[in-house]
């Protein structure tokens, strides 16, 4: 004696899968390249750079010595990579943006 199997169910009893896979209607955020904050970040390594390689005294004794502006741009980057957590943690673009 056979048994009929209902609608969306194999002949084993289990659920069939009907599953689809569904695009992503949202991505992250927009790309870093793309923010304004990508380029303060990188204007304001080059200011430090540039007033490190710039700033002297006329005694020999350099006040922002190679050290300390390489310090500075560390935290500078620590900085934009925390700011860029805050930002890809909540908010959302289309998918679509930007596809041809």
């Amino acid at each position: 004696m056979t048994a009929a199997s209902s609608p969306g169910y194999s002949e084993s009893g289990m659920p069939g899968s009907t599953y689809t896979a569904a695009r992503p209607t949202s991505t992250e955020t927009k790309p870093s390249f793309k923010t304004t904050e990508f380029f303060v970040y990188v204007a304001s390594v080059v200011a430090v750079l540039i007033a490190s390689a710039v700033v002297g005294s006329d005694t020999g004794a350099d006040p922002f010595p190679a050290g300390r502006a390489w310090l500075y741009v560390t935290l500078l980057s620590i900085g934009y990579l925390i700011s860029r957590g805050l930002a890809k943690s909540g908010s959302r673009e289309p998918a679509d943006r930007g596809r041809g």
